[in-house]
């Protein structure tokens, strides 16, 4: 297993664009602890966005995975260029002749999924623990630890992303036609979704339907935690309503991501074991 991974991290590293989105990737995440340093003023006004809550335990855990995992973008572009430049620069059937099996080169991929994912939990981890400590107005630690199953949702939800990522690489070959792709999937699970709802069942069976397309169920995983803010709850209940929804990491979701992950690596085994390379 560490050979693979090796394997796997010199060819990033060798790649200048790998590196540099793999960086970025990372420094942007950091960008999150600036948001505690905004403060507007408007007028007599001051307007300190760490001051309304959104980095007291344990709501930081949900803001912070949900926030961050905008982001996975950045690896999802180096995941798929990854598999591309297998095919381009013949480094697959080279890594075949020197003695890889096609099931060691899968476990080598799925190993960078994981440690990416991993990798990006554990930063997300501490990035908001040292934030907590220091802006949270609860510090106690049954409040700290509270709420924990977001990050265990977050990785799940990199974990099955970065697959899918990875399948469709294997797919295409193509890093260019392999993301446009993947926008290509967001839209068309909308597009059934539309069409289940307009001719076929009621939208409310549609909307449950929609909660086994792959990345729909990977988005259901971490819901917004914008209406968890009591700013948005007092203004919520001045114009009378009342928003009482469930923020929990449901189990259906995660087993549906976690059955989309292996479909997705069983997938790619698949499709490298067809083909004559």
């Amino acid at each position: 297993m560490k050979r693979l991974l090796h394997i796997e991290f010199i060819k990033l590293w060798n790649n200048r664009a790998s590196r540099v989105l793999i960086i970025s990737y990372f420094v942007l995440l950091t960008f999150i602890a600036l948001v505690a340093a905004i403060k507007f003023d408007i007028g007599p006004v001051e307007f300190h966005l760490a001051d309304q809550g959104i980095f007291n335990f344990p709501y930081i855990w949900h803001f912070n995975t949900f926030i961050t995992a905008i982001f996975k973008l950045f690896l999802a572009i180096v995941i798929v260029s990854m598999m591309a430049n297998e095919y381009s620069n013949k480094t697959l059937k080279q890594n075949l002749i020197d003695g890889l099996s096609k099931k060691e080169f899968i476990a080598s991929k799925f190993l960078t999924v994981l440690t990416f994912a991993g990798l990006s939990t554990v930063f997300v981890f501490v990035l908001s623990m040292i934030l907590g400590l220091i802006y949270s107005d609860y510090t106690e630690a049954a409040i700290i630890f509270r709420d924990m199953e977001f990050l265990l949702a977050f990785f799940i939800k990199l974990t099955g992303f970065f697959a899918f990522c990875l399948f469709l690489g294997i797919l295409v070959k193509r890093s260019a036609f392999a993301l446009g792709f993947l926008i290509l999937w967001v839209i068309l699970e909308q597009i059934i979704f539309g069409l289940l709802g307009w001719k076929v069942v009621s939208w409310d069976m549609a909307d449950k339907i929609k909660g086994f397309f792959p990345l729909e169920s990977m988005s259901r995983l971490i819901d917004e935690p914008f209406t968890r803010l009591g700013a948005v709850q007092a203004v919520a209940n001045q114009v009378g309503e009342t928003l009482k929804l469930d923020y929990e990491v449901r189990f259906t979701e995660t087993l549906i991501t976690l059955v989309w992950t292996t479909l997705f690596i069983y997938w790619s085994f698949a499709l490298l074991k067809k083909r004559d390379l």
